[in-house]
């Protein structure tokens, strides 16, 4: 018994002491060293932590190039997160320099070469987020590691500005905005020109993203300063056209934050807001208030991108041709709803409390607010429709949940989904429904025991948590995770999320504009798991019912 493990001993040192690695690696800003992690047997993935792709930002400018180092480049920390306020809207955290990304790249027996490479674009409602280090109780969400060990691909995860730095502007030339996503822009270029001292492909680079990170992706391929930069692209609870990812007057909310700050409104304006100490400025972004229906919390994410004219020469809908030869996966979470309308129908999380009929309405009224009477009337009969003469309090609560997952996430996901395959030359289109129970479900437990996949439930799955923290979920949670690596790396390496490297539980069919299908994402799939034509009624309210109503003369605030 002792020889055995004696032989053992040797063999998993021999093992983690042959792991292949790259050692000191060339960048067109200078040399650059990470950190090695053996992870068993000729088996080790290389992380380089905090290596600047531009130069500090100027307030209110594009990124620019960086002037790189001398020496090497001690890539074993991370930056800090780009300069945003706190999550209780009291303080700010961060720094302007911030443009930094992380790389971690697989290796088995031989350092690794011409892998396929996946950028993270982090969410936070384009107010706040950032994947640089723990992002609560020490745990670090977005660490690429188990995505890139078990897909065998190199993932990279970068910073951009938000809030007022990332996203304030005036809607002309003076202030144009969308400085977060020309962050990611020169990022996704950066790693273009770089990733193959790293051993990744240039030539096979899937951007993804959840929440404003899918919205930003979905921006991304939409924009044509990034023709030839990038193959695939994946979304995740966020497109361009859900109702918080653009802003359609931003100079009102430039305006307030000049009067928070104590600037003119006048053409002296801009001057003086670029001359405004940088922490005021972020701490000057618009309240969101919460707890109200007649005001949800969704309709004050103000600081967004807009139509600049540049980088978005056109409105979302008019700029698919340039997505036609980039494959497109996107879905949505069940009841991504949730968490939001919980904040705007406190009584709707609550086990102990009723919720009125008369609140699910007065949401619903915010939400079709230019339609008036008559489009609060039409919605209203279209979601009750199922209700009889008297529904359960759980009939109402889950209504008010479909009501902010469709009218928040899932109706503008699926017509950027319909609008990327009716446009597709070469690329292909995919769509998905996230449908696992939430852990937070059940008796003992603070939701109620229907909850489906709430807002940013995908992300525990995507980044392999049920394997690094085992002890936090059952088998069929790290199943699900299993899937989601799967199909999203095997989506990653050829533009087909069933061929890959990894099997997958079930065959994901392709949309078509002929064929909307889905797949419906859970722990538990089979035959049954292939869906037609997510919520097609609602999606129809939304898209077109409501839309032909005559308008109310209510503008939106926006």
């Amino acid at each position: 018994m002792e020889k055995l493990q004696i032989l053992l001993a040797v063999v998993l040192s021999l093992g983690t002491a042959s792991a292949a690695s790259l050692g000191v690696v060339q960048t067109e800003g200078g040399s650059v060293q990470g950190q090695n992690i053996p992870l068993g047997f000729f088996r080790s993935v290389d992380v380089f932590k905090g290596i600047p792709f531009a130069a500090r930002p100027e307030t209110f400018e594009k990124p620019k190039p960086h002037p790189g180092w001398d020496g090497i480049l001690k890539a074993t920390k991370f930056a800090k997160r780009c300069l945003q306020i706190s999550m209780l809207q009291t303080s700010s955290f961060g720094s302007e320099d911030c443009l930094h990304l992380n790389i971690w790249v697989p290796h088995g027996r031989h350092v690794s070469s011409n892998l396929p490479v996946m950028i993270w674009l982090y969410g936070g409602g384009f107010m706040v987020g950032g994947s640089m280090g723990p992002n609560f109780l020490n745990n670090y969400l977005y660490s690429g590691q188990e995505i890139a060990d078990r897909g065998n691909v190199i993932v990279v995860s970068v910073g951009y500005r938000v809030g007022v730095l990332g996203f304030l502007s005036t809607g002309d030339s003076q202030l144009p905005g969308n400085y977060g996503l020309w962050d990611q822009h020169a990022a996704i270029a950066w790693v273009n020109r770089n990733i193959r001292s790293f051993g990744g492909d240039p030539d096979s680079i899937t951007i993804f993203g959840e929440s404003a990170g899918g919205a930003s992706v979905s921006f991304q391929t939409l924009s044509p300063h990034n023709k030839g930069l990038f193959k695939r692209a994946i979304s995740q609870s966020g497109v361009a056209f859900c109702p918080w990812a653009m802003n359609r007057n931003p100079r009102k909310v430039a305006e307030q934050v000049a009067e928070k700050v104590g600037c003119p409104t006048d053409d002296r304006m801009v001057a003086c807001l670029k001359s405004t100490d940088i922490e005021t400025l972020t701490m000057a972004a618009p309240t969101v208030v919460q707890g109200n229906p007649d005001h949800p919390g969704v309709k004050n994410l103000l600081l967004s991108p807009v139509v600049d004219g540049d980088f978005l020469p056109d409105q979302p809908g008019n700029l698919f041709h340039n997505a036609a030869d980039i494959d497109y996966l996107a879905g949505v979470n069940n009841m991504d709803g949730h968490l939001f309308t919980a904040q705007d129908i406190p009584s709707l999380g609550n086990k102990n409390q009723e919720t009125p009929v008369e609140d699910v309405k007065r949401l619903l009224a915010a939400y079709t607010k230019e339609k008036g009477q008559a489009g609060l009337k039409v919605a209203f009969a279209e979601y009750s429709s199922n209700w009889g003469s008297t529904p359960s309090q759980d009939t109402i609560k889950k209504t008010a949940v479909d009501i902010g997952t469709d009218y928040i996430f899932l109706v503008p996901i699926q017509t950027a989904i319909y609008l990327h395959a009716a446009n597709a030359i070469s690329g292909r289109t995919y769509s998905y429904l996230l449908s696992e129970p939430s852990l937070m479900a059940g008796p003992g437990k603070p939701y109620y025991d229907w909850v489906g996949s709430d807002h940013a439930d995908d992300l525990q799955y995507v980044f392999g948590k049920p394997f690094t923290t085992p002890k936090a979920y059952g088998d069929r949670q790290r199943d699900l995770s299993g899937y989601m690596i799967a199909y999203w790396t095997n989506f990653a390496r050829t533009g087909d999320p069933n061929r890959g490297n990894l099997k997958v539980p079930v065959t994901w069919p392709e949309l078509t504009s002929t064929r909307h299908q889905f797949l419906d994402i859970n722990g538990k799939m089979n035959e049954s798991s292939i869906g037609q034509e997510m919520r097609l009624r609602f999606v129809h309210l939304w898209t077109s019912t409501l839309p032909s109503l005559p308008s109310h003369g209510v503008t939106e605030a926006q």
